[in-house]
C-alpha cells in the first residue's frame, strides 16, 4: 500500500488518471476530503461512489499519527505534542502563537545524528528518516487537533532537514499546493546547521522559501564543540553556501545563535560574529539556552543585550527571541526524552 499524503499534487493527478483510470477531478475531491476536511478515513469520503472508495482503501493509506502526550503551556498557549509512529517510534511538532500568527515547528527525523551539545534531540541520537507522509501528517494531525489553520511551518523540530532532503522538499510542495495545504511559500522555513551542497540546491529547488542557519558559534572551535559536524562543514564553507543561496534567492537569511553562559556570550563573541556575517544580509535570533544539561546555563539578561548592543551597532538586524512554552517540555527533544525514548529500528 501507498501512503497518499506522501505524493505531490501532480503525482496524485497521474495516479488517479493514470494508474486507476479515473477523471482528473477525482484528485481534488481527494485533496478535499485530506487536506480542507481532514477526513482520513476514505470510506467516508461520500462524494466517492462506493467502488472508488473501495479501491482507495485496498491501496493506499494516510499517514496516522497516535498522540502519546499533549502539553499546553498555561503562560503563552505553546502547544507540544508527542506523537507515535506506526512502527512504534515517537517524533515532536509543536505550534507556537504570536500576535498575528501560528508557527508549527515540525520534525523531518527520529532523532538526529547531528549531536548538538545543548539539544535534547541528539541525546537521543538517530533512528531513521521521517517519510514525506509522515511530516506532512503533522500538520495535518495539529489542525484536525486544534480545528484551525496553520499559516507558518518551520522546519525546526527533531532532526536536521538537510540529511532528509528529498522528502523535505517534498513536503514543502504539499504543504505549499494550493489544492493541499495551501500554506504561503514565504511562509515556510528550513533551518539547517548547514550541509553546503544543500544549501545552494534548496535555493534551486524551492524558491521564496525561507532558511535558517544554527550558527551558535563564530569561531571554529568553540562551533566543533557545540555542533559536531562543523569539523566536517566549517563556518566558512558554510557562510559562504549562504552567499550563494543569497545570490540565487535574493532572501535574507536568519542565523540562529543559542547562547550560553561563558561560552559562546562573549564581547570577543559577538564581535567575531559581526566578522563572519559581512557580505551576508542577515536577521540574527539569540536565543538563551534551554536547560536541557546542567553544564549549559543561560547567560545574564545584561550580557545578552551587551551582545545584542554590538551587533546592532555594527547594523546586523537583531532580536533576542521571546522564551516560549517554558513551563512545559517544549525544546526540541525534551518530551520524548522524559517519556522514555523509544527507538524501533525497520
Amino acid at each position: 500500500m501507498r501512503s497518499i499524503i506522501d505524493m505531490t499534487y501532480e503525482e496524485l493527478v497521474e495516479e488517479v488518471t493514470k494508474k486507476l483510470g479515473w477523471e482528473r477531478f477525482r484528485a481534488d475531491q481527494i485533496c478535499d476530503w485530506i487536506y480542507d476536511k481532514k477526513v482520513f478515513d476514505f470510506s467516508a469520503m461520500t462524494n466517492l461512489s462506493k467502488e472508488h472508495r473501495k479501491v482507495l482503501s485496498e491501496n493506499y493509506f494516510v499517514d496516522e499519527l497516535k498522540l502519546l502526550e499533549k502539553q499546553v503551556s498555561k503562560k503563552d498557549g505553546t502547544i507540544k505534542y508527542l506523537w507515535e509512529l506506526s512502527d512504534g517510534n515517537t517524533i515532536e511538532s509543536v505550534i507556537i502563537f504570536y500576535p498575528n500568527r501560528r508557527v508549527a515547528c515540525i520534525s523531518t527525523q527520529v532523532g538526529c545524528p547531528i549531536g548538538c551539545k545543548f539539544c535534547a534531540t541528539g541525546m537521543s541520537g538517530f533512528v531513521r528518516n521521517l517519510t514525506t507522509g509522515e511530516i506532512v501528517a503533522q500538520i495535518l494531525h495539529m489542525e484536525k487537533e486544534e480545528k484551525f489553520r496553520i499559516g507558518n511551518v518551520v522546519y525546526m523540530g527533531m532532526g536536521e532537514p538537510f540529511l532528509n532532503y528529498d522528502s523535505v522538499i517534498k513536503s514543502i510542495r504539499i504543504l505549499n499546493h494550493p489544492k493541499m495545504l495551501g500554506i504561503g511559500i514565504r511562509h515556510i522555513t528550513v533551518s539547517t546547521v548547514g550541509i553546503p551542497e544543500k544549501i545552494v540546491q534548496f535555493a534551486k529547488d524551492v524558491k521564496g522559501a525561507r532558511l535558517a542557519i544554527s550558527l551558535h558559534a563564530a569561531y571554529n572551535h568553540k562551533r566543533d564543540e557545540l555542533v559536531p559536524i562543523n569539523v566536517k562543514y566549517p563556518i566558512e564553507e558554510v557562510l559562504q553556501a549562504a552567499k550563494e543561496y543569497q545570490k540565487i534567492t535574493g532572501n535574507r537569511v536568519s542565523i540562529e545563535y543559542v547562547m550560553i553562559r561563558e561560552i559562546n556570550d562573549f564581547d570577543s563573541d559577538a564581535r567575531k560574529l559581526v566578522e563572519v556575517l559581512k557580505g551576508l544580509k542577515v536577521f540574527v535570533n539569540l536565543i538563551p539556552v534551554n536547560p536541557v544539561s546542567p553544564q549549559l546555563k543561560k547567560p545574564s539578561r545584561g550580557r545578552i543585550m551587551a551582545f545584542k548592543e554590538i551587533l546592532e551597532k555594527a547594523g546586523i538586524e537583531v532580536q533576542v527571541r521571546q522564551e516560549k512554552g517554558t513551563d512545559i517540555d517544549a525544546a526540541c527533544g525534551q518530551l520524548r526524552i522524559r517519556k522514555g525514548i523509544r527507538r524501533v529500528r525497520r
